[in-house]
């Protein structure tokens, strides 16, 4: 028996019952499409066998808990000497927060004397790695590699303990934090020891530092 649509309707409104509705996902971005047609040839580090001292650097979010709240903190961490050349804290884990921490790592890493092209990036594919501000900014102005991980926090174990560490080491001076202003500068003084004092058996207990002061000369 054939009915108009809105009788159908108004018995769905006068007995309380839902409309199937039908919603179509958003056309994926172009880097997207790029990364799907890739797989696993996405992620760059993978296929290294040998990796030399700020060649690779490691990066994700992490959430931060202090007295007012809750942050988000970015870091780049350096594959073989473990130091964290730039990172940025903010309400937010948005593109501007990213695009600070590697505007702090690539000063950083041009005052002393390392390339910035050419140097790998490793992070998952959070919207803001796969966005056209991040993408534009290192893959086509600073012409740096872009390597994803196919498989999120397990293909970037790297980030992921340093997180843990510097997270578990600090908590009880985080949570003592009364403002975004005071937990960046904890965070600002736990990285510096972190990159000058604190030692790392994988870097024969040495600090990140004190091992790169030893392979390439401080500018």
């Amino acid at each position: 028996m054939v009915v108009n649509q809105k009788v159908v309707r108004r018995l769905h409104r006068l007995w309380d019952l839902p409309l199937l509705r039908r919603t179509h996902a958003p056309r994926p971005s172009g880097v997207r499409q790029v990364l799907t047609s890739a797989g696993g040839r996405a992620n760059l580090v993978a296929a290294l066998d040998a990796i030399g001292p700020l060649a690779v650097l490691y990066t994700d979010f992490t959430e931060l808990r202090y007295a007012g709240g809750k942050a988000w903190l970015m870091a780049l961490l350096d594959h073989a000497s473990k130091v964290v050349p730039g990172w940025a804290l903010g309400a937010q884990a948005d593109t501007a927060l990213a695009l600070a921490a590697w505007r702090r790592a690539r000063r950083w890493l041009r005052r002393h004397g390392f390339p910035v092209a050419g140097v790998i990036v490793h992070h998952d594919r959070d919207p803001v790695y796969t966005g056209y501000g991040w993408t534009g900014q290192l893959l086509v102005r600073d012409h740096v590699r872009l390597s994803y991980a196919l498989h999120g926090c397990r293909d970037n174990p790297e980030m992921e303990s340093f997180h843990s560490r510097f997270k578990s080491e600090n908590r009880s001076l985080f949570l003592d934090a009364p403002t975004l202003t005071d937990l960046r500068r904890l965070v600002a003084q736990r990285i510096m020891y972190y990159n000058g004092r604190r030692r790392h058996s994988s870097l024969g207990n040495r600090a990140p530092l004190v091992y790169l002061s030893g392979l390439h000369p401080q500018g």
